[in-house]
């Protein structure tokens, strides 16, 4: 009996400080992740009209960093799939960030501090994510398909041509969908091996930077100390990355590392969540011959929705930065890349996508280009690069290449990644 009890009691202490944890996170998602503005948002009549005709994606947030139930509308961040659906969002990338420095700032960030590390322990995560870093992509792609396998076939995640073609099919029969594709914040998620691209291929991720906020073993960081190109170990995980189709993602890398990505690029190079100097003269964001090289290879940018690179809080500030990269780059390599639950600033969450819509209109730019720029080109870029099938790991649920991953069976990731019961 007093075994039982003393497990009872650590039990519940474990849940306290579980709950207190998740208290803790939330408080600081809500500081950080904020919008100049709170729903409902109102666009004019002609901009909603042809917002609900458009395939909009978005290219990067990081809504799986921050513990909440992404099939809850929640009460602060910026994304979540009923806000997502209600939004119009075809598709949101969803980014693994598994490492930031504590106090970070944009010129210069060193590898020794881990706040990542404190979320990991705040929210439960399993400890296998307290010592290296692989296993908390692994551990946020395996939460991505736990809600995906929850969700009722409201959300599918995106991992090959099939995928998206047999979603865009669901789509269109079936309104109320979402769906997200995986994406890695730096590859110091390698934990140091280029082997290790096989592993994230293996589980689902399709896009990959070379660098977040600090240098690693494989390039330098625009944020980072020294800011160098691709190391050898960099160009072995490009060469790698581009044969297991996976985009390369050169937002936060370097100067340096962006030339390096262009000069060797066999397969399109994406910014996704970006900048042009034009706009915002910071280390951060890319010069209008990197936007062009990115135009070269097929790729395309992601315009960011905070000021740092769109140059101010309102939707007209990042129309205003998007038709600045159309004149940089072309109007078939420009998208959105909003950094929506990003720890900054934005306009709106994503039930306000409409209110870009609308400035995008008001900017001038034409029907045909803002169906591009609101998701078109990114639609055109992945039927274009991702694998027809399994080969590059994942799949869809049941294996037969259909996306329907509602029935519950999971990739890779979520079989073998170590996870909290409740999949979240």
């Amino acid at each position: 009996m007093g075994g039982a009890i003393a497990t009872a009691a650590a039990t519940a202490l474990t849940l306290t400080a579980k709950a207190g944890g998740r208290w803790a996170v939330g408080r600081t998602e809500a500081r950080l992740c904020t919008t100049a503005a709170f729903p409902p948002y109102i666009a004019s009549d002609r901009a909603l009209a042809l917002h609900a005709e458009l395939w909009v994606a978005d290219l990067h947030a990081d809504s799986l960093l921050w513990g909440r139930d992404l099939l809850q509308r929640g009460t602060r961040g910026h994304v979540d799939v009923p806000r997502l659906i209600e939004g119009n969002v075809a598709l949101q990338v969803l980014a693994s960030s598994t490492k930031s420095p504590r106090h970070l700032n944009l010129e210069r960030n060193d590898d020794r501090s881990d706040d990542v590390l404190l979320l990991a322990l705040a929210l439960g995560w399993p400890p296998a994510t307290w010592r290296r870093l692989l296993p908390r992509a692994l551990y946020m792609a395996s939460r991505a398909d736990r809600f995906a396998a929850r969700s009722d076939g409201r959300l599918r995640i995106i991992r090959t041509a099939a995928d998206l073609a047999a979603y865009d099919a669901d789509r269109g029969r079936t309104p109320g969908l979402t769906a997200g594709l995986l994406s890695i914040e730096g590859a110091h998620a390698l934990d140091g091996e280029a082997a290790n691209v096989d592993v994230v291929a293996d589980a689902g991720f399709r896009m990959m930077g070379p660098a977040h906020f600090f240098d690693n073993a494989f390039a330098g960081s625009a944020h980072g100390i020294e800011k160098g190109g691709l190391t050898d170990l960099g160009r072995e995980m490009v060469r790698r990355m581009e044969a297991r189709s996976m985009l390369v993602d050169v937002a936060h890398a370097s100067s340096a590392t962006v030339d390096d990505v262009l000069a060797m690029a066999e397969r399109p190079v994406v910014a996704s969540h970006t900048g042009l100097r034009g706009i915002v003269d910071t280390v951060r964001n890319l010069t209008a011959d990197q936007a062009r090289g990115i135009a070269a290879t097929g790729g395309v940018l992601g315009i960011g929705f905070w000021p740092t690179v769109c140059g101010g809080v309102m939707p007209a500030d990042i129309a205003g930065a998007i038709v600045h990269a159309i004149d940089a780059a072309g109007v078939e390599h420009v998208a959105l890349g909003s950094d929506f639950d990003g720890a900054v600033p934005v306009p709106f969450d994503s039930t306000g996508l409409a209110l870009l819509t609308d400035a995008l209109i008001s900017a001038g730019v034409d029907d045909d280009a803002i169906r591009k720029v609101m998701g078109g080109n990114v639609h055109r870029l992945l039927a274009e690069t991702l694998p027809a099938g399994d080969r590059a790991g994942g799949g869809s649920a049941a294996g037969d290449g259909t996306g329907d991953q509602s029935s519950g069976a999971m990739s890779s990731a979520a079989r073998a990644a170590p996870s909290l019961s409740t999949g979240r």
